[in-house]
């Protein structure tokens, strides 16, 4: 695969981040260091921008409990599979199990749920985190990393205020479990997150116009 030079300079970022902080923690090395979230609205045909991912990434397919979730799952499986990039289903855990998914990820109201997800045979289980409290919670349960968000000012309806390298720097020193930073990252941006501890990246728009497909069928 021939990569954009946006897609080869965040995936390459990501992947030295990811590097850094497994010299801190070990197990960060087992984590996707890149990761696509999808939205119903902003990523309607998640797996065509899936098939362009490299393989070592990840994608957490989010489907709000939208009609045709199970069809569009199984689909983005599929391509995931053939492209040796990691799905995890948000929130889910019936569904993931379905799909044969390598893991689910968490909303920041629901990370007790990660027991259920690991008592199913799902080995990836992250979370989503936007406090100190939520990060030293999904610690404390034991989930494999966290989502922190937002890092940088992004266009989510429900992205709130950024937090900032700083802060999100401070706040992932002191977590207790691999994090990764969501909420702004693009190509322009995410080599500032060199120094934060953040153990890869994850984003919607940033990761889907870097690996933007030819068509989307």
């Amino acid at each position: 695969m021939v990569l954009s030079d946006e897609a080869t300079r965040l995936w390459e970022t990501a992947k030295a981040l990811n590097r850094a902080a497994a010299r801190v923690s070990p197990s960060a090395a087992a984590l996707p260091p890149l990761i696509l979230v999808t939205d119903p609205d902003r990523t309607p045909h998640p797996w065509a921008i899936a098939e362009n991912l490299p393989a070592g990434a990840a994608v957490i397919h989010r489907t709000f409990g939208r009609p045709g979730a199970a069809a569009d799952a199984r689909r983005l499986r599929d391509v995931t599979r053939a492209a040796g990039v990691r799905l995890l289903i948000g929130l889910d855990v019936a569904l993931a199990v379905a799909v044969g998914a390598d893991g689910v990820h968490l909303p920041e109201r629901a990370l007790d749920l990660a027991a259920e997800a690991r008592a199913r045979g799902l080995a990836l289980v992250t979370g989503a985190a936007h406090s100190p409290e939520a990060l030293a919670r999904a610690a404390v349960l034991g989930l494999d990393a966290a989502l922190l968000s937002p890092v940088f000012p992004t266009t989510s309806p429900s992205g709130g205020a950024a937090l900032g390298v700083q802060r999100f720097a401070d706040w992932s020193r002191t977590a207790g479990l691999p994090v990764i930073a969501l909420g702004g990252v693009h190509a322009g941006n995410a080599a500032d997150l060199s120094a934060s501890g953040a153990c890869g990246v994850a984003a919607v728009e940033g990761i889907a116009r870097a690996f933007h497909p030819a068509r989307a069928p």
